[in-house]
Order: structure tokens, then C-alpha cells, then sequence
């Protein structure tokens, strides 16, 4: 009796599994529904402040994979037709975005639902301090420093507005999307005070960069100074002579403790100004992109700001 049960138990768990993968293929097959509010975002700063308002309300994409490179991105026919159907699409502005301008017009796509970062604050221009190797910067041409999303301060006022259009297109999500970008907003407020907090404290307020610097807003927003191998949206990748010589001198005459470089490089300049100063390498991480990994398990803009407040602690308070 016991036998046969375990038989028809068998036979019974076989069909169930056979019509369980069955109904999981045509699940598959079917084409997906379209998202009630979608947005499709360039790099992950702007991806990171929309789905936190919209959370679970829409679908954000970002157009950007994880670990490339935002300055050499060129939209595929699929991002094209994402942008096309998506209720927002938003992007920084400014050089590294110049694709967008020929895109939005060769694909007719309706230029009220497009969305810049650069129009949401005030704009600095891009700066050529001392030592600095710009042989790539046209003389005489001034370009606007497209960072803008750098600054916590200027993050909340971008979210603010990111909310204030998700709202006018979706009114019935007034409530949510209120509700949403009011504890990024919180979060955002409480990592602007920490800094200030911990600036109070400050041995120096000086950072050297051995590599390109989108911190342009943050720096200027918290009263810090800087040196850098190259500007925020500089081609190039290896310095001149004089750029690593001028940075080797300035670490040791102000007795810098720490040399920074930026997310998802690889770090070979800076550390051969360490190894010639005896300075610790540690990365600030400008939040252009992120790697697959952190993607993968949900990273914030909040976290990255929180990471780049220790690595401030310790090029400013040791």
C-alpha cells in the first residue's frame, strides 16, 4: 500500500512540475506590460533620485550600464525606443550628453518630457587651477562643470524638482511621490549637516585629486580647496610630467595624507604620487556610475555620500 502511494505520489509531483514549467514558459513568452509611469535616466545619480521618488509607483531604467564609462556612452536602438515610450526622460546636459540634442530630434521625440539636471540649479563653469593638465580644453572656451548632482544641496534641490514634474504628469500619485522624495530629501538634509559637522573639526580643508575632478559644487558648497590632474570631463588619462611633479610637491609642502581618485578608475596615477609621497589612495566617489555588484544589491546615492564621508575624515581630520 505504502508503495503505491509513493508511486502515485511520484507521478503526481511529475505532472505538477511539467504543467508548472509549462505555465512559467508562457509567463516568459508573454510580452510584458508596460509600467503605468516609466522614466528612463542617463547615469545613475538622476537613476538613483527618480526611483526613490517614484519607489514602487513606476519603472526607472538607467540607460547606462553598470561599471562603463558615462563620457564614451552611445545610446543603442533599444534605449532609443525606451526613451520614446518612457513618460520622463532624464539627462545631465552639458558635454557629456551631447549625444541627446541629434537623438531627440532625428527620433521626433516630444522635447516636454525630457528632463536636465543643469536646469534645476546654478551652474559654475569648469575651472583650470594650477598644475592642472588641460591640454585637451579648447583655449578661450569656457564649458559648464555638468556635475551638478555632486553637492548633497544641490541634490535635494534637484529632487525637489524631480517630484514637482512626476506630480504635474501624475497627479493621482500626489501623496506617494510627496511622501518619497520627502525622506530622500531627509536623508540627503541629515548627510549636508554631517559634513558640516565634521568640516567644524577640519586639520585642513585642501584635497588633491590624481585624476579628473567632478567635484566642482561640492567643493565650493562646503568652502574646500583642491588641486587635480585634470578637469571633470577630461579625455585624457595620462598626465604630463609637470601635472604629476606639481602634485608630488603639493602632497609634501602641505602634508597631505591622502590622494584621491575617482570611481571606477584605476587608480595608477594616484598611486604613483603615493609611492613618491608616502600619502594613503582612497576613492570619492563622484557617483557618475556604479559597479555591477553594488547595482545588484540596491547601492543609493545616500550610501555612496555616506562611504565618501569617511574617506573625508580621513583626508581632512588625520
Amino acid at each position: 500500500m505504502d508503495n503505491k502511494f509513493a508511486k502515485r505520489f511520484v507521478i503526481v509531483f511529475a505532472i505538477f512540475s511539467m504543467v508548472a514549467a509549462l505555465l512559467v514558459g508562457i509567463a516568459r513568452s508573454l510580452p510584458k506590460k508596460q509600467a503605468d509611469f516609466s522614466i528612463v535616466a542617463t547615469n545613475f545619480a538622476s537613476y538613483d533620485f527618480a526611483r526613490a521618488i517614484v519607489g514602487d509607483a513606476g519603472e526607472v531604467k538607467m540607460l547606462l550600464k553598470p561599471a562603463a564609462e558615462m563620457h564614451d556612452y552611445e545610446p543603442t536602438p533599444q534605449d532609443i525606443v525606451d526613451i520614446s515610450k518612457a513618460d520622463f526622460f532624464i539627462y545631465t546636459g552639458g558635454e557629456s550628453d551631447g549625444w541627446v540634442d541629434n537623438m531627440l530630434r532625428d527620433n521626433n521625440i516630444d522635447l516636454g518630457k525630457t528632463l536636465r539636471l543643469i536646469d534645476f540649479v546654478d551652474l559654475k563653469n569648469e575651472e583650470i587651477k594650477e598644475g592642472m593638465d588641460a591640454k585637451d580644453e579648447e583655449e578661450g572656451e569656457e564649458e559648464i562643470d555638468e556635475h551638478v548632482w555632486t553637492s548633497p544641496v544641490n541634490a535635494i534641490r534637484i529632487v525637489q524638482s524631480l517630484r514637482d514634474h512626476f506630480i504635474a504628469k501624475k497627479p493621482a500619485k500626489l501623496n506617494e511621490f510627496t511622501d518619497n522624495a520627502q525622506k530622500y530629501i531627509y536623508d540627503l538634509e541629515k548627510i549636508d549637516k554631517y559634513i558640516k559637522s565634521l568640516l567644524k573639526s577640519a586639520k585642513r580643508k585642501e584635497l588633491i585629486f590624481a585624476d579628473r575632478f567632478p567635484f566642482r559644487y561640492f567643493v565650493d558648497e562646503y568652502g574646500l580647496d583642491y588641486y587635480a590632474a585634470f578637469p571633470g570631463c577630461a579625455e585624457q588619462t595620462e598626465a604630463s610630467s609637470s601635472t604629476i611633479a606639481f602634485l608630488i610637491d603639493k602632497v609634501k609642502a602641505d602634508k597631505i595624507p591622502v590622494v584621491l581618485k575617482i570611481e571606477l578608475t584605476n587608480g595608477a596615477l594616484a598611486q604613483t604620487i603615493a609611492d613618491e609621497t608616502g600619502a594613503k589612495v582612497y576613492t570619492l566617489n563622484a557617483a557618475h556610475n556604479i559597479s555591477q555588484e553594488d547595482f545588484d544589491t540596491g547601492k543609493t546615492y545616500v550610501d555612496i555620500m555616506y562611504e565618501n564621508i569617511e574617506v573625508l575624515k580621513k583626508a581632512l581630520l588625520q
